[in-house]
Parts: structure tokens; sequence; C-alpha cells
């Protein structure tokens, strides 16, 4: 047999071997034609979209996660679902304030309100007039810190210096959580609170606080007491046609409403009172004068155009000149598809149960529409009998029945948060029946 030299060991035939192979994989990378190449592209392209896709199932798992733990607070009516109208009306609500404008106390003196500006007392008849829920002739308009500010000013009004004792402050239950302490934050010796008006039978003067559409359980309200020496104040804040029927418009001696409720800007701090009596208004004036010496110019100015824009879009919506829809008919919509998925998800169980309604019809609308209300007044069945703390283990915040002079059974949540939250709200609430 032939002896192999030994300039060809082992040794070098592995390093022969290498090489040969380093050669083929320097190719297929850099030969662009070449089907290594292609093999190789596929491969890492394979492998980077494997490890995307784990990334995204971990992330939206965590997201889910994340989201069943967040907690939901509707204890507070805060009407941030309206942003999304706003956003897409762009500039037409954009104001803008030289820094010399706005700079005296006074507005109007000629009027009994003489903090009262003059392009807002004008948008304010003109959207009534156009929705026709309220008379607005033979009335003073008073401009307040938002209407809570307003029924503050009208238990001045209303009440005797000069009485005995306090001027009894009643309400049917359930009532605005917020009216006792209203009443008796403060300890004035002219009113005090005096509880729930159908219980209510005390002689003398009262003052009745007549909600309607109501708050928290959305029913309409007239006065339960009735009597002679009764003087009624008609807080009107839900009286808009995306919350219920408008049958006529409101003809009462003191009426409030407030813009947080009607377009959703709650941070504007504006509300206000159509007043019929003058000595009232002027002493409601009074009072918001040594209260706060006057009410931002600045933001009866911003409520003025965004009370114009609303009227403008549904003047326009009837001309049929106008490629959107009107604000009322948009927050209708919007509050119409809530309340059927909200009623879905509670009919499916046994767990809860919610107000029922009749349609009527409404005169801006032109049509029959049911009440759906900004709060939903919401009920545990079965062996719940505190619903609040119930749904707080559910982190879910909302408002227990007792503040509203009802029973613990019940809960009050806004129906006017984000879609994000709403969603999440239904989520969690159809999860609850179906643990349940």
């Amino acid at each position: 047999m032939v002896a192999v030299p030994s300039l060809f060991s082992l040794r070098h035939l592995l390093v022969l071997s290498l090489a040969l192979n380093v050669s083929l994989i320097l190719r297929a990378l850099y030969n662009e034609s070449g089907e290594g190449n292609r093999w190789w592209f596929c491969f890492k392209k394979k492998k980077m979209a494997d490890a995307e896709s784990w990334l995204a199932i971990s992330s939206t798992s965590s997201l889910r996660n994340s989201t069943r733990e967040k907690v939901i607070n509707l204890d507070h009516g805060d009407p941030t679902m309206y942003e999304r109208f706003w956003r897409q009306m762009g500039d037409k609500t954009t104001i803008t304030i030289p820094g010399w404008q706005s700079m005296s106390y006074l507005s109007d003196v000629s009027k009994i309100c003489w903090f009262l500006e003059p392009e807002f007392a004008t948008e304010v008849v003109r959207l009534h007039r156009v929705v026709g829920n309220a008379v607005t002739e033979g009335r003073h308009i008073v401009v307040g810190t938002g209407s809570s500010q307003l029924i503050l000013a009208a238990l001045y009004a209303l009440s005797s210096p000069h009485a005995a004792e306090p001027i009894s402050v009643v309400s049917a239950a359930p009532y605005y959580s917020s009216y006792p302490s209203m009443a008796d934050y403060q300890k004035s010796g002219l009113y005090q609170w005096a509880g729930d008006a159908e219980s209510f039978d005390k002689e003398g003067p009262y003052i009745e606080l007549v909600t309607s559409p109501n708050n928290p359980d959305g029913y309409r309200r007239k006065s339960m007491v009735n009597r002679s020496q009764g003087l009624l104040i008609h807080d009107l804040a839900y009286y808009w046609p995306q919350y219920t029927p408008i049958s006529s418009p409101s003809d009462h001696d003191l009426t409030l409403f407030t813009a947080s409720k009607t377009t959703g800007h709650a941070g504007m701090r504006i509300g206000w009172a159509l007043v019929k009596d003058k000595e009232v208004a002027k002493k409601m004036t009074k009072f918001i004068e040594l209260n706060t010496i006057g009410v931002s110019k600045d933001s009866q100015l911003r409520a003025a155009k965004v009370l114009k824009a609303v009227s403008e879009s549904c003047e326009q919506e009837n001309h049929q000149n106008q490629n959107g829809e009107s604000f009322f008919k948009y927050s209708y919509n919007l509050m119409a598809q809530r309340w059927k998925q909200l009623r879905e998800v509670v009919d499916a169980g046994d767990m809860f149960t919610l107000p029922q309604f009749s349609p009527a019809f409404c005169t801006f609308f032109g049509k029959e529409t049911e009440p759906q209300p900004a709060f939903m007044w919401l009920k545990c069945e079965g062996d719940v009998e505190d619903c609040e703390t119930f749904l707080r283990g559910h982190k879910i915040l909302t408002r227990s029945g007792r503040q509203f002079g009802a029973s613990p059974k019940y809960v009050r949540i806004s129906m006017l948060d984000t879609d994000e939250t709403f969603i999440q709200l239904l989520e969690r609430l159809s999860a609850i029946q179906e643990l349940e």
C-alpha cells in the first residue's frame, strides 16, 4: 500500500475542510442572487417575525391584566364623553381674549345681574329658543359659577332674614346627593335641610328643590309638597334632548341650568338661572357679589361661543346645510347607543336591574324618544345589601344610594365618561354577572 505523505495529516485535512465550509458560507451571504442568501434572509425574517409575535402576545396579555386591575371611578358625573364632538368642531369654538379685554368687574350696569356678559345672555336666550325647553321672556338671567353657586344663591334669596327659625329645605328622595350638604355646610341661620319632601309634614314656609329629570334616577319630577307657603327651585340641569324628551318649555319662577351637562364643558364653571321675580334676582346677584364678586368674564365669553356653536349646528341641520350632525343629535345617538349596550349587559343576568322609562313625544326631534339619563340608577339584586361596597370590591367606584336618601342596594353610576372607560365598565359588569 502506498503511504500517505506526512504533508496530508489528519490535522491538515480538518483545517482544509473548515476553510472550505467558511468559504461556502461567505459566498452564500454575499451572493445576492444566490439561493443560499435568499434562504438566509427568509430564515432571519421568520425569526424576527416570531419574536415580534411573541412580544405582541405578551404585551396584549399584560394590557388585559392591567385593564382588569384598573379602578374605574364613576362616582362623579364628569362629562368627558363630549370631547370627541368638540374635537371634530375644530376652531369653531376657539376664542382669543386680548390682555386688555375684560379687565373691569362690571359688564352691563343696566341689568340686575351687573356682571352678566351681554354676549352670553344673548346666546342663552337663543339656545332655549332653538331647543324649546324654557321660557325666557319676562325672566332675569343671573349667571353663576356653575349651578352649585346658583343653588346657594337661590336658597339665600328665598330665605327671610327676619324669620324666627331657618326655613326648611326639602327634596323628594332619591334626591341629588349634594343638596343636604349644600343646605347645612355653612350652618346658616337662614335655611336648613329637612329631608325627603314626600315625608315632610311641618307647617309653615319651606323651599322645595325639584330636579327634573331627576338626578340620580332619571325620572321626570314635579313638586311633592304642594302647599301655599312653598317656594320652588327647579333644577333642570338635564332637561335637554339628549337626556329626555322635550315636552314643552319650562315655565317656572326660578329655573337653573348648567353648561357642564348641557354641552359637557364642566371646566368652564358656568351656570345660569332664569328668574321671574325681580327682587329674587337682585338677592341672588347680591349673594354672588358677596361670594365671588361676580363670575369670570373669560368663562362667560367662552361659554357664549360654545352655546352659539350648538345653536348654529341645530339651525344649520334644520336647513340641511350642514354635513355633520347637530350637537344634540350627536349626543342623543351616543346616549342611545350606551343605554342599549348597558341594558343588553344587565338583561343578560339576574345580578342587576335598571329603571324602566316610557317614551314620549319630543318637540325638538319631532318624534317619540325615550329618556336616557346621564346616570344609571343601578340596583344590586339577591343577597347583596350594599351595592356600592360590592362594586368597589370589583374596582368600580360608584355613589351609594344612602347619599341620595335611598336604599344601599342602589348606586349611581355616571354614563358620561370616555368611550374607553364606558367599555371597561360594561366588560366589568358582564364579568361580575358571569361570576355570580
